[in-house]
């Protein structure tokens, strides 16, 4: 993950930030419908629908630019899918950041695992998908992790999540309190998480360097 740290050196990040999030643009300027993603309807982790997938969540990841399949979606709303995912969440802390979490809330086996594996079963969800998924109902503590963020910083092992969480962790927690000063100097509000002020910085940064990354 030491990638990370040019990501977060750059200049450009700050300006990366508010064209994405639409902050200081000029009139007509469209900002990237990714910038929906934690605010449509109030966010995904909100008290009353934090454990359980709504439809305005299945919207929300059509944000960025991935589709939950019909069938899935219809046995997430009204099937067993939906029952099981909604006992996996309760399961999930909803107020703590991946910096604060412990190892055992993000390892393999865990409920955020379970979910995700659970996600990844159904025909027609990928990885991507699953993990986007999840990051709308806890944005705190699960990043957006998608073919883009995956080219510019690889696949750590064993995880990008326990990666990511150490990283964050390290030279008293750095890298946190960094990507915290980048939302500020942005001008992007509070509700957007550390997280996906990473995956954001990122993604954007990445792009500029005019990768062709897999799709």
């Amino acid at each position: 993950m030491e990638r990370l740290n040019v990501f977060v050196a750059d200049p450009q990040a700050v300006v990366d930030l508010r064209r994405y999030f639409g902050i200081g643009l000029p009139p007509g300027t469209v900002p990237f419908t990714g910038s929906r993603f934690e605010h449509l309807a109030d966010g995904g982790d909100r008290p009353d629908i934090a454990d359980r997938i709504t439809a305005e969540d299945l919207i929300a990841v059509q944000t960025l630019s991935v589709t939950v399949p019909a069938r899935v979606a219809l046995d997430i709303l009204e099937g067993r899918l939906g029952t099981q995912l909604s006992g996996l969440l309760q399961a999930i802390p909803r107020k703590i950041d991946m910096v604060d979490a412990e190892v055992s809330h993000l390892a393999d086996g865990s409920p955020a695992d379970q979910a995700w594996s659970l996600l990844c079963d159904q025909h027609g969800v990928d990885w991507v998908i699953a993990g986007k998924l999840l990051a709308r109902k806890r944005p705190r503590l699960l990043p957006v992790y998608d073919k883009v963020v995956r080219c510019a910083l690889g696949r750590p092992r064993p995880s990008f999540w326990l990666a990511l969480h150490a990283a964050l962790r390290e030279d008293d927690r750095a890298l946190h309190r960094e990507l915290l000063a980048l939302r500020q100097v942005a001008g992007v509000p509070e509700t957007v998480s550390a997280l996906r002020i990473c995956d954001v910085m990122v993604w954007m940064g990445h792009l500029h360097l005019g990768h062709a990354c897999p799709r």
